[in-house]
């Protein structure tokens, strides 16, 4: 972008000497973050991007210089030896002064106002990258890769143990580049018009979920066998933990939950029945018996009345009654129309006398 106006303008070299210009653009700034920008100029989301601002008199000063697009940048803190690396979005900040976002001076261990190098330089474009999200709220958003793909278009560069940062539905996530490739002497990338692929690490306090296999528990009963029931004795466990009998037996003698007891006019005492005590069992009970509602307590269901199996004399009448239906049908079929067969068992036959064609015209007088 400023490689072909600097060099055609300049001729490459400052003009009335003639000798070539170094093109290392190599300056130290006070370095502020963007939140501290003047109001008529902030722009707060460049504080979530990998851009910085620079002053005007950087602009004049690239423009002398052999500089090829896109601009790219190293920023170190000589005192800790911590680069790292960034574009650039705009050139309007005061003289001698840079704004940088937020988690780039945490990453480069920078207060307001220290003083910070920075330097053109040259990164391959960008293939694999490989990121660590810094909090297990990052599992939180549905599609982090569309999110990722999205926040990247405000980045120019990614370095290696740079911890970045994205805004997302009002929310700041924090992410480590743990590899990039490339590989370089500056651990960085560009990701200016490139396919980056991109892996995911586990978040930051991220547990993996135990796999634990579900338990069987034996059956303390066994299943019952309806064969092994006799006719006549009932259901199983299912009838006894409800107490089905009693509920029978209760509704033969009329005795209701909600049946009160009346009052006579003249005042006399009425004569209670006496409550029978006896227990009884499902064996007891007449099979041939109406059925009778079931009060149940609550979360309690029942799926079964008592078990009445069939005798043998019944199973033999069934069969009996299969095998005449199947010999019901066992008879022999017969046509609709028959062949007439011949009592002249002769095949040569005389030959008929007259084959003469039949008259078209009959003439009679």
């Amino acid at each position: 972008m400023f490689s072909s106006f600097g060099s055609s303008m300049f001729g490459g070299g400052v003009p009335g000497f003639g000798m070539p210009m170094n093109n290392k653009f190599e300056e130290y700034f006070r370095c502020y973050p963007v939140s501290m920008m003047p109001d008529m100029i902030r722009k707060d989301d460049a504080n979530y991007g990998g851009k910085i601002f620079l002053p005007p008199s950087a602009l004049q000063k690239l423009t002398m210089l052999h500089i090829r697009y896109p601009i790219l940048f190293e920023l170190k803190n000589e005192q800790q030896d911590i680069t790292t690396h960034s574009g650039v979005l705009e050139f309007i900040a005061e003289e001698g002064r840079c704004y940088i976002p937020q988690w780039m001076m945490n990453t480069l261990q920078l207060q307001p106002g220290s003083l910070v190098k920075i330097n053109n330089c040259d990164l391959e474009l960008g293939k694999f990258v490989k990121i660590e999200p810094q909090s297990v709220d990052f599992l939180d958003i549905s599609d982090p890769k569309a999110v990722l793909e999205n926040v990247l278009r405000k980045f120019s560069t990614l370095t290696v143990n740079d911890v970045i940062e994205i805004n997302y539905n009002d929310s700041v996530y924090g992410i480590k580049v743990l590899e990039v490739k490339p590989e370089s002497s500056g651990h960085g990338i560009c990701v200016v018009e490139t396919d980056l692929e991109t892996d995911f690490a586990p978040p930051v306090g991220y547990v993996e979920p135990e796999y634990k296999p579900k338990s069987v528990t034996p059956m303390d009963q066994k299943p019952i066998n309806p064969s092994s029931v006799n006719r006549g004795a009932g259901a199983a466990t299912m009838a006894k933990s409800i107490n089905y009998a009693q509920i029978v037996s209760d509704a033969s003698n009329g005795s209701s939950k909600y049946g009160g007891l009346g009052q006579k006019l003249s005042g006399k005492k009425i004569e209670t029945p006496a409550s029978s005590s006896k227990a009884y069992k499902v064996e007891d009970l007449d099979p041939d018996a109406p059925p009778v509602p079931l009060t149940l307590p609550d979360n309690q269901l029942f799926f079964g009345f008592p078990v009445v199996l069939p005798t043998q004399e019944e199973l033999d009448e069934d069969v009996n009654e299969k095998q005449k239906q199947a010999k019901a049908f066992g008879g022999t079929g017969q046509s609709l129309r028959q062949s007439k067969k011949r009592k002249d068992k002769n095949t040569t036959y005389p030959a008929l006398k007259n084959h003469e064609r039949s008259p078209d015209v009959i003439e009679i007088d």
